[in-house]
C-alpha cells in the first residue's frame, strides 16, 4: 500500500516515535533509538533537522511539547534529558537511580513526567529544574509507559512485568481508575481531544473512554503487536505495528483490516498517525523509521466503491450466464 518515505540515520532498533501538534512552522516527528541519539525531523517530508548529543546509553522515550520548542528523552544512561528543539542544547539532565523508560511532557508543557525500573512515578518542574521532584505513588513493576490527561490533573501508567494501566490523580496521589489487560501494556496513547484511549498488550488493541475508564472497543490482532495509534482527526481507522514487521490499518468501528504496509527488515516497535492524520509513523528494528502516507480515498468513498465494484462485477457474471445459455440454445438448434 504505498511507498513509505524511509529516514534512514539511526544506527540501532528504532523504540519510540512522537509527532508535535501543528505548529505555525509545520509540525515535526522525533525518534529515539538505542544508539542514544534522538533525532528531529520534520514530520512531513521526514528530512532531517537535527540529532540531540549527551546521553551515554539507549535512548527508550522521546517527547515534542506542543509548541515543538523543547524535546524530552529518556535514556539507559539513568537520566532524562530536556533539550532545545531549535538549537539542539541539552537544558536540563534530570538524575535517576535506574534506566529511564518514559517521559512526556505536560500539556501546558511546564511539567516533564518519567518512569522507569525504580517504580516510581516523577514529575519535574521546568520552571524550577533544581527543585526536587514530585513522586507519584507505587508501581508494582518497571514502568513502561506514561501519559497525561485530564488537563494535566491524572496521568496514567503501565508497567514490563504486569497487566493493566493505573490512572493517578496527582492531587492526591491516589489511583482513580484502572484499565484491565491480561498482558503487558507495551503502548498508550490519548486521543488529542482528550476523548479516547488507545492500548497495545499482547496480541490486541482497546480503545477506552478516557473519561469513565469503560473499554469501548477491543480488537485481536494477527500477531502480537507493540504498539497502536488511532487516527486523530476523524478517528475512523487505527494502526497497529508488531512482531510480524507490517504496519497494518484497520476500521475503527469494526475491526476489520483495511491494509497493510510491507517494508521494514525487523519488528515494528512503535507507530503514531501524524496530527492531522495525513500519513503515519513506523519504527523498527531494522533502524529505520517509515513514513506512511494515508490513501486519498476515505473510508466512505471506500466502502462506496467496493459496494460499486461489487455490482459491477455481479452484472458482469450475469452477462456471461446470459452468453453461455444463447450460445447452448444455438447449439441445440
Amino acid at each position: 500500500m504505498g511507498v513509505p518515505l524511509v529516514c534512514h540515520g539511526h544506527s540501532r532498533p528504532v523504540v519510540d516515535v512522537s509527532y508535535s501538534p501543528v505548529t505555525p512552522d509545520g509540525f515535526f516527528l522525533i525518534s529515539a533509538s538505542k544508539d542514544s541519539n534522538p533525532m528531529l525531523r520534520n514530520g512531513e517530508t521526514g528530512d532531517w533537522i537535527g540529532t540531540f548529543e549527551g546521553h551515554k546509553g539507549a535512548v527508550w522515550s522521546c517527547s515534542l511539547d506542543k509548541h515543538a520548542m523543547r524535546a524530552a528523552s529518556a535514556s539507559a544512561d539513568f537520566t532524562a534529558k530536556v533539550w532545545n528543539a531549535l538549537s539542539g542544547d541539552e537544558l536540563h539532565s534530570f538524575e535517576h537511580k535506574h534506566i529511564v523508560r518514559a517521559c512526556a511532557f505536560s500539556e501546558d508543557t511546564h511539567l516533564l513526567l518519567t518512569g522507569g525500573m525504580e517504580k516510581i512515578l516523577r514529575i519535574f518542574d521546568l520552571n524550577r529544574p533544581d527543585a526536587p521532584p514530585k513522586e507519584v505513588g507505587n508501581s508494582p513493576g518497571s514502568i513502561r509507559t506514561v501519559e497525561w490527561l485530564h488537563s494535566d490533573n491524572t496521568i496514567l501508567s503501565s508497567c514490563t512485568d504486569t497487566g493493566n494501566i493505573r490512572l493517578w490523580d496527582i492531587r492526591s496521589d491516589k489511583i482513580v481508575g484502572t484499565l484491565e489487560t491480561k498482558s503487558p501494556v507495551t503502548s498508550a496513547e490519548v486521543s488529542l481531544e482528550g476523548r479516547y484511549i488507545t492500548t497495545a498488550d499482547g496480541s490486541s488493541v482497546k480503545f477506552w473512554d478516557a473519561n469513565n475508564f469503560g473499554l469501548l472497543k477491543s480488537y485481536d490482532m494477527p500477531c502480537n503487536v507493540e504498539s497502536a495509534s488511532l487516527e486523530p482527526t476523524h478517528g475512523k481507522t487505527f494502526i497497529a505495528g508488531g512482531e510480524d514487521m507490517w504496519v497494518h490499518r484497520f476500521d475503527f468501528q469494526t475491526g476489520e483490516e483495511i491494509g497493510c504496509n510491507k517494508g521494514h527488515h525487523g519488528p515494528v516497535h512503535c507507530v503514531r498517525y501524524a496530527p492531522e492524520g495525513e500519513s503515519y509513523t513506523s519504527g523498527s528494528e531494522d533502524g529505520t523509521v517509515r513514513i506512511w502516507e494515508v490513501e486519498l480515498v476515505n473510508l466512505d468513498q471506500e466502502s462506496n466503491l467496493s459496494g460499486h465494484v461489487k455490482l459491477v462485477a455481479e452484472e458482469v457474471v450475469r452477462k456471461a450466464e446470459s452468453l453461455r445459455i444463447r450460445e447452448k440454445a444455438a447449439e441445440a438448434k
